[in-house]
């Protein structure tokens, strides 16, 4: 098996879709500062003992003392990077946020795990963080410690996820082996954020099969209210992407729609593809992406925490007067039907809203196998615990 340690790991979907996508992956460690992210992870990796804790008080060899894990074969994770995401008016202002040096502990974790391969995960405004400085810097640490390290820029859409998110990846691998990057399955023309550093994005145009869209994702979901619950299928899956979501799922569980003002659902009644669309008067101030509705013909714009507030995001439901919930933001995010969410209704929207997609970690099942194998798995009967 290949034994996987998830750092930062939240809901723990990035080591999920891994582990969903090649059954040689085992995730048997992980760890989070946050408490109801790591119940989740704790509930969706039975067999790894994930720890709620902060990484930079919680030294690598405690870890392993805590945890039983003393070695992997892969370590994962996103370090919080704050003050530069894409998506955040204010990005660059905070680039001296103490977080955006997370990443020299999950260096340090790795020179600690000594494990063949890193992946590691982050939003692309990481790029041209601090004129590029920073992430010179994480690769120097990784090339520090003798790995060889490469990264690009994914669409989720290219990976059958029903979501237009671009994420920065980098794979390090011990020595100086070829890196690879799993190859687009779908094909997506719509628009990107975009960068001057065109040669490190994947993009697929016209090859392999249609993206995913919204209304692939959710259709098969209820229609509902505004303050509406529903726990039941419309009906039977329209499509694979829907048989494979409801994976071994009866019921639905958080399709529970926002309860909406008075003054809110006459602003999402007039809704539109952009704030542009609403009468004049109506709102007095927002962001061109809020008081919008989604798109059901193509993948959905990035979902963020804030998908149950069309004050805050683009999270309008297609065709009902309402935001989207929970179970349908799990769904664009790739999520199935029963991965298991803990915490408060804030708490399970934040944790939808920050994960890495599954189907986009398991994307990565492939190039980080057949290197793994060719280094040699860690003994099948060896037990962590």
């Amino acid at each position: 098996m290949f034994k996987v340690v998830d750092l930062f790991c939240g809901t723990g979907a990035l080591s999920y879709g891994l582990t969903q996508e090649n059954d040689k992956f085992v995730t048997v460690a992980g760890i989070d500062i946050n408490k109801p992210a790591t119940d989740t992870a704790q509930a969706n990796h039975k067999s790894a003992k994930i720890i709620c804790g902060d990484i930079e008080e919680i030294v690598p060899e405690k870890f392993s003392e805590m945890t039983g894990v003393h070695e992997a074969d892969l370590v994962v994770g996103g370090p919080p990077c704050q003050g530069f995401s894409s998506i955040r008016p204010s990005r660059g202002k905070n680039l001296d946020d103490p977080r955006n040096h997370l990443y020299k502990s999950f260096i340090e974790y790795v020179e600690h795990l000594r494990p063949k391969a890193v992946l590691m995960e982050n939003v692309i405004g990481l790029i041209n963080a601090s004129k590029g400085n920073l992430l010179k810097e994480i690769i120097e640490g990784f090339e520090g410690i003798g790995f060889t390290v490469d990264w690009r820029v994914l669409n989720a859409a290219n990976y059958g996820v029903p979501q237009k998110r671009e994420r920065l990846f980098l794979i390090g691998y011990r020595g100086d082996e070829e890196i690879n990057f799993p190859k687009p399955t779908h094909f997506f023309d719509g628009r990107v954020i975009g960068t001057k550093n065109k040669p490190m994005y994947i993009i697929n145009r016209e090859d392999g099969l249609p993206v995913v869209t919204l209304w692939d994702a959710i259709s098969d979901l209820e229609s509902i209210a505004s303050g509406q619950s529903s726990e039941i299928y419309k009906g039977q899956p329209l499509n694979e992407y829907q048989r494979s979501r409801r994976n071994r799922s009866k019921n639905v569980s958080l399709h529970s729609a926002a309860n909406h003002s008075e003054k809110m659902l006459e602003v999402i009644q007039h809704s539109g593809s952009s704030i542009s669309a609403l009468p004049s008067g109506l709102v007095t101030s927002g962001y061109s992406s809020c008081y919008s509705r989604l798109t059901s013909d193509e993948p959905s714009t990035t979902i963020t925490v804030k998908f149950t507030s069309p004050a805050s995001s683009k999270c309008i439901h297609p065709f009902d007067d309402r935001a989207i919930t929970p179970r349908e933001a799990a769904r664009i995010q790739g999520f199935d039907d029963d991965y298991h969410f803990c915490g408060s209704k804030t708490d399970i929207a934040s944790q939808i809203g920050n994960a890495v997609p599954p189907l986009l970690g398991g994307a990565f099942a492939g190039v980080l196998s057949n290197y793994l194998g060719k280094r040699g798995a860690t003994d099948a009967t060896e037990k962590s615990f």
